[in-house]
């Protein structure tokens, strides 16, 4: 395994889910008698650069397919927060009908929108053909590309030079790292600005999310890791400011490192030593993260078999990625969780990977009264509690695993 920034072979474990099919890729009805294909899952952190990374064993195109099923547009509250991300980048730097924004990885164009209400020249790019066509549906202009360093040479010759970039939750989905950051370096106007949303390795450490890990996701970032890799390829963190979502990210601000406009914040330095603090740094930091996994798992597991005993029908919400890492690590199948209901229509009728357990629309819920509901998209519980409150109605309950098992 070599490091995918700084190339060196030095690595300190992390953590270790044995195998796992992809996460976003559904089976239809009848691929059900056909084998998967099952990718070892280990993660592990740069020993120099503390980039913590899967080990590699299959090309992007595998898991960013044509039949990508995320859509961000049905999550309510994330759409909120895309809305409320635009309305302060305008007024913060006075982005009008002259600016241009371009935000990469623009999924269906949840964000894009708003943008566009507000006169500003946008563009997206997204290389996964499902979500790509839902957002020129919403009238956004899409590329349909990956990104990197040659895709940002061509916007810019096209005259897409940007004032503003977004990169949400995509920082950690490129293999290429390196290419991917450079790209931007290229992209941004002398003065521009690049922000990128990433869930935070701290967060992730400290409330057990070990089902964020995903072979979609190459890298589990730090501001410690981003910084180094920033600074190699042509950028500038300026600041950095911490978000609830996805159970913790950090929204970080960036320049070209040769920008005039930008001096560093505060905020900066102050994140960058609490992450040495918490041990960021530290080998036995990551060495400990194994055991709550496993603790996760058994305690998720038991409360399973015993509502098995006691005659009770389990159910889920939300066919989530972080779902299938869950149920996979822990070997669940539809007799211990009947059926995951999704109110995404992409991903009802289809099956699980790897515990094939079936996706649903939310009727089923009404029509079978589970007395358990499992949250697998724990980040956005509270929008899902609300949305099912009537699960309550014939004393069903809501579980989540993550950090530690809880009744809602």
């Amino acid at each position: 395994m070599i490091c995918r920034h700084c190339g060196q072979e030095d690595f300190w474990p992390f953590l270790d889910l044995g195998t796992a099919p992809p996460s976003n890729s559904y089976l239809a009805a009848d691929a059900l008698a056909a084998p998967e294909l099952w990718y070892p899952l280990v993660i592990r952190t740069c020993a120099r650069c503390l980039l913590t990374q899967t080990e590699d064993f299959a090309s992007r195109e595998t898991f960013f397919s044509d039949s990508y099923a995320y859509f961000s547009s049905f999550s309510t509250s994330w759409v909120n927060h895309a809305k409320a991300y635009v309305e302060a980048m305008v007024l913060r730097y006075e982005l009008g009908a002259n600016s241009r924004i371009v935000e990469i990885a623009a999924n269906d164009g949840y964000l894009l929108q708003f943008a566009r209400q507000h006169g500003i020249q946008c563009l997206g790019v997204e290389p996964t053909a499902s979500t790509a066509a839902a957002a020129r549906d919403k009238g956004i202009e899409i590329v349909e590309e990956f990104f990197g360093v040659g895709l940002a040479e061509q916007l810019v010759a096209a005259g897409w030079q940007a004032d503003l970039t977004a990169a949400n939750n995509v920082l950690a989905h490129v293999p290429d790292i390196n290419d991917f950051v450079a790209g931007f370096a290229i992209l941004l106007k002398p003065e521009g600005v690049a922000t990128f949303e990433f869930p935070h390795l701290l967060n992730m450490v400290a409330e057990s999310q070990f089902d964020t890990a995903y072979h979609e996701h190459y890298s589990y970032l730090s501001l410690t890791s981003v910084s180094r890799i920033f600074a190699a390829n042509g950028l500038k963190v300026f600041d950095v400011e911490t978000t609830p979502w996805h159970g913790g990210s950090l929204r970080v601000f960036a320049a070209r490192a040769d920008a005039q406009s930008r001096p560093e914040q505060a905020s900066v330095a102050t994140l960058l030593k609490a992450e040495r603090k918490a041990g960021i740094a530290d080998k036995g930091f990551y060495a400990a993260f194994q055991a709550r996994a496993r603790r996760v798992r058994n305690e998720f597991v038991s409360y399973l078999i015993e509502c098995e005993r006691q005659g009770l029908k389990v159910a889920a919400y939300g066919a989530a990625a972080k779902g299938n890492t869950l149920l996979n690590f822990a070997g669940i199948k539809s007799d211990l969780i009947a059926f995951v209901a999704d109110k995404n229509p992409a991903k009802q009728g289809l099956f699980l990977p790897g515990s094939r357990i079936p996706v649903v629309d939310e009727q089923r819920l009404r029509a079978e009264k589970p007395d358990r509901v499992v949250i697998l998209p724990w980040n956005i519980q509270t929008e899902i509690i609300n949305q099912l409150s009537y699960i309550r109605d014939w004393g069903g309950k809501f579980l989540t695993a993550i950090p530690t098992l809880r009744e809602h």
